[in-house]
């Protein structure tokens, strides 16, 4: 084994120059610099992965992505639904169809058998539907891909439903109504959308006990045949695998799926106006000592020419080294937490929102302290270091939206799915380098509107002093009483 003696007294010898070397460094070299002090090279622009594009002729739109670093494959489809297509009167269907798409088995095999056999390969599909889309996914090992492919494959095209499976899923959601009240977060933010679209749109309403009870398993398959059709959906799958051989298995698996009903046109989509201009709305805590506090108005969608302006808002006002953490929090110390957000959408409006958590005491200070920030942002231009923080804190975080091949893909067929064009993530990059101090100071005078913007508290009004009223001499109380079934024990 002599003759390894010479690598290793090499390596020992490097070692020992290196620490020579790092030992006599200037003493300054290693001091901590200040955040604001750092300095590094710009971000390269994001580059997708190969991939492929085509449509089977049964419409099915699908993405191909291979990527062999690890023996693994994972797929997903997006479908065309969500629960804002669901009747007003069945509030929770969708969301049902999506739990048991998956929990119901399949017509090929029970439920219990569909686990079994996922377990024993540690393979995953899982299902769902929310607001705007339902989506189906699976990942496997490589080796276990035929296998966990056409269970994928049934689980989308033949779904049993099981009813004994949709029973335990409305159970599930009854428990959810009952403790939705537990957490003052969850009310504030429940209670705030309802203020911003109204109680009544489908981008607010909630699943009640009543709606869950109109729900029958013949409502569930109806809505699955209306919308789960190949026409109406795209697929994408990343991984090791032979993109050749993924076409095949495609063709033989999808290609011939037809639906079981005929295509149905996809109703428009729901109509969105602000329900609230301004007005303080609270819901009693008494046993809280500090407030939840949402202010916000009615947003935009994610097209929009000024979004980029608008996202640079979000830095300048966010994160470490952001106005309101700085004045709100740090310096004037009225909050646990505090932030301000443009959250536009793909397809509808979306909100901004404004608030986070502070004692009972200061909440009205809080909420006026946190208006002065967003007028501020309108009256005076930002600093260049402002905006130069606002933009890396954006395209930096930005960068981990692609850390692996999946993340791209799925980002690619949300772009198809909402009609967005496939270079949008490279706009994105573009946009944000390209916005300045007046871009700022323009879009803040044109979209945020604080003196109309709805104020929500929830929380202890007895311990709030000075009291809401400070702010309006009208502060209207929300009910939140969870409605029983007729004839339910209360």
């Amino acid at each position: 084994m002599h003759h390894n003696y010479r690598p290793v007294s090499k390596l020992i010898a490097l070692l020992v120059v290196l620490l020579l070397w790092w030992w006599g460094l200037p003493a300054q070299a290693t001091e901590a610099k200040h955040y604001t002090e750092l300095a590094f090279p710009p971000l390269q622009e994001v580059r997708p992965p190969d991939y492929k594009r085509f449509q089977l002729q049964n419409g099915l739109t699908v993405y191909l992505m291979e990527d062999h670093e690890w023996p693994l494959v994972r797929g997903s489809v997006l479908v065309r639904t969500g629960d804002r297509w669901e009747p007003a009167e069945k509030v929770g269907l969708a969301s049902l169809t999506g739990d048991v798409l998956r929990t119901g088995g399949t017509q090929q095999h029970s439920p219990e058998e569909l686990n079994q056999i996922l377990e024993q390969r540690a393979a995953a599909i899982e299902a769902g539907i929310d607001s705007t889309v339902g989506s189906v996914g699976f990942s496997a090992l490589s080796e276990d891909l035929p296998t966990v492919f056409d269970l994928f494959a049934e689980v989308v095209q033949t779904p049993a439903f099981d009813s004994s499976k949709l029973e335990l899923a409305k159970t599930q959601n009854q428990g959810a109504i009952a403790r939705r009240n537990d957490n003052p977060e969850s009310i504030a933010n429940r209670e705030f959308y309802k203020l911003i679209y109204g109680e009544s749109s489908p981008y607010a309403r909630t699943t009640e006990y009543a709606t869950l009870a109109n729900i029958s398993r013949a409502d569930v398959l109806g809505f699955y045949q209306q919308y789960f059709q190949p026409q109406q959906m795209i697929l994408g799958i990343v991984g090791d695998f032979d993109s050749q051989q993924m076409r095949s298995r495609l063709e033989a698996k999808f290609g011939t799926w037809q639906p079981s009903q005929p295509q149905t046109a996809i109703p428009p989509l729901p109509t969105v106006t602000a329900a609230q201009s301004g007005g303080v709305f609270v819901v009693e805590q008494p046993q809280l000592s500090q407030s939840n506090v949402l202010l916000g108005q009615l947003g935009g969608k994610l097209d929009s020419p000024d979004v980029f302006a608008l996202y640079v808002v979000n830095g300048v006002m966010n994160g470490l080294g952001g106005r309101l953490v700085n004045q709100v929090r740090s310096q004037q110390g009225l909050a646990y937490s505090v932030y301000a957000y443009w959250q536009p959408q793909y397809d509808y409006p979306g909100v901004f929102v404004a608030g986070g958590q502070t004692r009972s005491q200061t909440t009205v200070p809080f909420i006026q302290s946190v208006k002065a920030e967003l007028k501020k942002l309108q009256t005076s231009p930002i600093t260049a270091d402002e905006l130069a923080l606002a933009k890396d804190a954006i395209l930096n975080s930005f960068v981990f939206n692609f850390q692996d091949p999946s993340q791209t893909l799925y980002r690619l067929m949300r772009y198809d799915y909402y009609g967005y064009p496939s270079d949008f993530l490279f706009r994105y990059q573009r946009g944000v380098k390209a916005v300045a101090i007046a871009d700022v100071q323009r879009v803040a005078k044109t979209y945020l509107k604080p003196d109309q913007m709805v104020t929500l508290v929830v929380g202890n009004t007895q311990a709030i002093q000075p009291p809401l009223t400070t702010l309006n001499p009208n502060v209207a109380a929300i009910d939140v009483t969870i409605p029983q079934l007729k004839g339910a024990a209360s």
